[in-house]
């Protein structure tokens, strides 16, 4: 069925567009292609040249319902799900005042630098955000999202405060989450930016393998299986970004915490540093990412508390489950983006992963290898 939502939307906005002339039609596309130096397979590439795993093509559909009402839409079909289009926004918009208003139905989350752009590859100098910090299952959220922008003397800020659900696929299972409560404030001022973000939310995250050894755990141990379970259990999030861009060179980075304490599940703790130069149409850049989600075991205390025979297996149970999930490495990327004209970009990146778990637990967990990427990302 999804396969039919991008034909029929667009015969539906070209009725719409002859009735109503404050229907607004934009799009943006990303045509990529990659591949890995041997093969150890990174992000759905592998030795191969493949051209489909980091493509995409969108349309965003706005118009007027009214002076202060607004409608949104952005249909995106992506290569790496065989271009079937799909609504990644949907929602309505009321302006209160020229500084404040209000969206509601399905919404980007504002927790990252470039979460409202995070598609849009002709926005930033990378081909992709850094995966490290940016590969999270909450980028998008159901729910009603709260905007203010003003000015305090010579700073802009801009606040914003998300309140919803949302239901996503991650890790070969699903996750979801309601009261999901999510606050960010950024901070302008000439070439200076500061970002601050903090969200919760109450998790549950269901997977085959997860969920049968959970089962075959309960039954020994209910009170740990439990504790292991993450089911209706908190997670947190805490973000901070820095920016300095005066458009003749840039540097900038953010810091992000994901930790959902009472579960099997790791904290994960990211980072990336990036800098580059505008020298004409080419901008050279270079940046260093770093994600550690390889923490010590939890509930090892509760392991202890068992008679002797039984800690052997309760260990094992409990340290393969956690470990299954830990991951820790580096990402090193070398690009360049060239302006090649009117909204087109082409740009060219070499990243070598690094991965600092030697012999990891999760058998999809990816080898040191080097991937290879070249793009064309435009806007109309």
């Amino acid at each position: 069925m999804k396969k039919y939502l991008l034909p029929i939307s667009l015969m539906a906005l070209s009725v719409s567009t002859a009735v109503n002339a404050d229907v607004r039609i934009n799009g943006f596309a990303n045509f990529t292609a990659g591949m890995t130096t041997d093969e150890s397979g990174l992000y759905g590439y592998d030795d191969s040249v493949d051209f489909s795993n980091g493509s995409l093509f969108a349309l965003q559909i706005s118009g007027d319902v009214n002076e202060n009402v607004t409608a949104t839409a952005q249909i995106v079909a992506r290569g790496a799900e065989n271009y079937e289009a799909e609504f990644e926004w949907a929602y309505l918009t009321y302006a209160i005042n020229d500084t404040s208003s209000i969206s509601a139905g399905r919404l980007r989350t504002p927790v990252f630098r470039y979460s409202s752009s995070l598609d849009v590859g002709y926005s930033y100098h990378w081909i992709t955000a850094p995966r490290s910090v940016y590969n999270v299952p909450f980028n998008n959220f159901n729910g009603v999202r709260y905007d203010y922008s003003s000015y305090l003397g010579d700073w802009e800020v801009a606040f914003q405060l998300s309140l919803g659900e949302y239901n996503e696929s991650v890790s070969g299972g699903s996750v979801e989450a309601d009261e999901l409560i999510n606050l960010s404030l950024e901070t302008t001022y000439e070439s200076f930016k500061a970002r601050i973000v903090a969200g919760r939310a109450n998790n549950s995250f269901s997977q085959v393998l997860v969920d049968g050894a959970i089962a075959n755990l309960a039954p020994l141990a209910p009170g740990l299986a439990d504790d292991l379970a993450l089911v209706d259990d908190q997670g947190v999030f805490l973000g901070l970004g820095l920016e300095y861009d005066n458009f003749d060179w840039f540097v900038s980075g953010e810091l992000t915490s994901v930790e959902t304490e009472d579960s099997f599940s790791p904290e994960d703790i990211a980072w990336y540093v990036t800098a580059g130069m505008r020298l004409g149409k080419w901008t050279p850049h270079l940046t260093y990412e770093t994600r550690d989600g390889n923490q010590d075991f939890k509930f090892l205390d509760q392991v202890a508390a068992f008679p002797p025979e039984f800690q052997p297996g309760l260990m094992q149970a409990v340290a393969g489950l956690q470990g299954f999930f830990m991951e820790e490495f580096s990402m090193i990327t070398v690009g360049l983006r060239y302006d090649f004209d009117t909204n087109v970009a082409l740009k060219a990146e070499v990243s070598r992963y690094d991965n600092k778990i030697d012999n990891p637990a999760d058998i999809n967990t990816a080898e040191d290898t080097t991937l290879i990427n070249i793009s064309v990302n435009y806007v109309f």
